[in-house]
């Protein structure tokens, strides 16, 4: 599908895609007469039953893919899909909630398109500008690297365990709160660290993207499992067996690639495979610029969690 698309494109205008249609990546940047802009669209189904915060972490994820590129918002658009019989007022909030986050990020909404559909859907096309030498890829992490994490894993399984009528409140206040959180920072952070290898946590689960940070740069990760953060919900509903659908499919996708120790709690493994939404940033960051890094998201009012480094040898994740 994607080979027939590269065929649709002339070389002349394929020079211009500085990340494209080869290697997967967040989003696609283009080179506009010396300006850089960095392109992206996401959109899904409701995650939480509030309009308001299912559109705020609908946008959250949708600009994240542009802060995993290194860039920064500038213009959204909404992307909708609404029932006949869904009351004005529920669409209104999820577009507000969308909006605020858009306008948080220091982007504006543009405008969009709606259509009719079965079940509501919303999401954003996302414009971003980046610094040419500053274009974060899922590709470049070298060995001695440091694997750093931006936000707690477990919203996949706590959100499944919502739905399900069996996750504690505060459980679910955490998950959205960590969901609605929204990359800036981390990702200003991350420019001025110069960090130039990243990407962030959403369908493929942290083991998923991971392994695709690998693939790209030709190296291999060890994770220190025990040192993943995770939301205080997490472990409560992975124990009930509340994983989302996503999480099996890339188990049996991405395991081959994985090699894990006997002391690696097999519970903790699985919530690595499970899908995230609106997830944070995964970063391979140079080891004489963790520090700073740290240091700069700690004054963004973030978190961060070194888990693990880059390794020489095959594009593999050793969980140990």
């Amino acid at each position: 599908m994607v080979a027939g698309l590269r065929s649709a494109f002339t070389p002349e205008a394929g020079t211009r895609v500085l990340v494209g249609l080869e290697e997967p990546d967040d989003a696609a940047v283009f080179d506009l007469d010396g300006r850089t802009l960095v392109f992206t669209a996401d959109y899904f189904p409701p995650v939480v039953d509030g309009a308001y915060d299912y559109g705020a972490i609908a946008a959250s994820n949708a600009l994240s893919d542009v802060f995993a590129m290194g860039g920064v918002p500038v213009l959204a658009l909404n992307l909708a899909g609404f029932p006949d019989d869904m009351p004005a007022a529920l669409a209104a909030d999820i577009l507000r909630g969308g909006a605020e986050k858009v306008a948080e990020a220091g982007a504006v909404v543009g405008g969009g398109h709606t259509t009719r559909s079965e079940e509501p859907s919303y999401g954003l096309a996302v414009l971003g500008t980046v610094e040419r030498d500053a274009i974060m890829r899922k590709g470049g992490a070298r060995a001695g690297d440091c694997l750093v994490l931006t936000k707690p894993l477990g919203v996949g399984v706590v959100t499944t365990a919502g739905k399900n009528g069996v996750a504690a409140a505060e459980h679910l206040r955490a998950a959205v709160a960590s969901m609605k959180r929204l990359n800036a920072g981390a990702a200003r952070a991350a420019r001025e660290a110069r960090v130039r290898c990243g990407t962030d946590v959403t369908g493929f689960g942290l083991l998923g993207h991971l392994l695709e940070m690998a693939a790209s740069s030709r190296v291999g990760f060890r994770v220190r499992a025990a040192e993943v953060p995770l939301l205080p919900g997490a472990v409560p509903c992975a124990e009930k067996g509340q994983f989302p659908g996503g999480a099996r499919h890339n188990e049996g996708f991405f395991a081959d690639r994985v090699r894990a120790g006997s002391g690696v709690d097999p519970l903790v493994r699985r919530l690595l495979f499970s899908p995230e939404t609106a997830g944070g940033l995964l970063l391979a960051v140079p080891g004489a610029a963790v520090d700073r890094f740290l240091a700069d998201c700690r004054h963004a009012g973030d978190q961060a969690w070194v888990i693990g480094e880059a390794v020489g040898g095959d594009p593999a994740v050793a969980l140990v």
